[in-house]
């Protein structure tokens, strides 16, 4: 997890400083510094209990999560953003959020853990956010389940959030753009419908060269928060919801690909022509 790694990223900060871009910065990091750089974790919100807040009043949420995911094509994106206001009865959120995947470096211990930063340049203040996605239910009773349930850890961070990580030893991996809208609401539980464009850069932090890694094609995310106890009324929630997109957009658990809908064009035509009507 997010905490359990930073705590360990605590402890080996004896190893070289790295700079912003993750290079050595060519000094250590002596036992001052190694006490600031845990003084900020603490900040942060990292290396403390699961549902704590840090010193700052930031919340470091912990929690489990019901998801589907599919793929719909660009040019039928505007008849799903109808459907979804007509199913959903709320605004459209925007989101433009560089991504950067982080992985911790040999001075982090033997397991490697993957974090992702997300920067929200859609506001005029960009917003950090902090997440670590973990490991996926299993056995019997998962499998039976329509939606993948995981466990995942997310914070709000400062704009010093990416530096931070750095110091610590990690190490960027990769980074995307992703580009798209989200509806909340609650519908037997607290869903979130994103729809995503995801991009890649061919050249480090260039956001405005960045291109869609799969040209066409836009992905489509359900989640919602789910606890031990209640994972199965979320995940029947998640389901009954599916339903009404099916028409568009063929939802399946993370990884299992369903591909495209063949009868998607005739249905987006429908839900074009009557997009005048309140009622869908």
């Amino acid at each position: 997890e997010a905490s359990g790694s930073s705590r360990e990223g605590g402890k080996g900060l004896g190893r070289w400083a790295v700079d912003a871009a993750g290079a050595p910065a060519g000094r250590r990091v002596g036992r001052r510094q190694g006490k600031w750089l845990r003084r900020q974790g603490g900040r942060q919100g990292l290396g403390k209990p699961a549902g704590g807040r840090d010193r700052t009043g930031a919340c470091l949420s912990k929690r489990m999560e019901c998801v589907v995911q599919g793929i719909i094509e660009t040019q039928h994106v505007a008849a799903l953003e109808i459907l979804l206001q007509g199913l959903c009865g709320v605004p459209k959120e925007r989101f433009r959020i560089h991504e950067f995947c982080l992985k911790s470096g040999p001075n982090l211990g033997v397991v490697a853990s993957e974090v992702r930063l997300m920067c929200d340049l859609e506001h005029p203040t960009p917003t950090w956010t902090l997440r670590h996605v973990g490991g996926a239910m299993r056995g019997s009773g998962a499998d039976q389940l329509s939606v993948l349930v995981r466990t995942m850890v997310e914070s709000k961070a400062s704009k010093n959030v990416l530096r931070f990580f750095y110091m610590l030893g990690y190490k960027l991996d990769h980074e995307l753009l992703k580009v798209g809208f989200a509806f909340h609401f609650q519908r037997g539980a607290r869903i979130t419908v994103t729809v995503t464009s995801v991009n890649k850069m061919p050249k480090l932090h260039a956001t405005d060269e960045a291109v869609p890694v799969t040209p066409g094609i836009q992905l489509v995310e359900v989640t919602a928060p789910a606890a031990a106890d209640s994972y199965n009324e979320v995940a029947g929630a998640i389901s009954s919801f599916c339903e009404f997109l099916a028409p568009l957009v063929h939802l399946s658990k993370p990884g299992v690909s369903t591909g495209i809908v063949p009868t998607a064009a005739g249905a987006a035509a429908s839900l074009m022509s009557n997009s005048g009507n309140k009622t869908l």
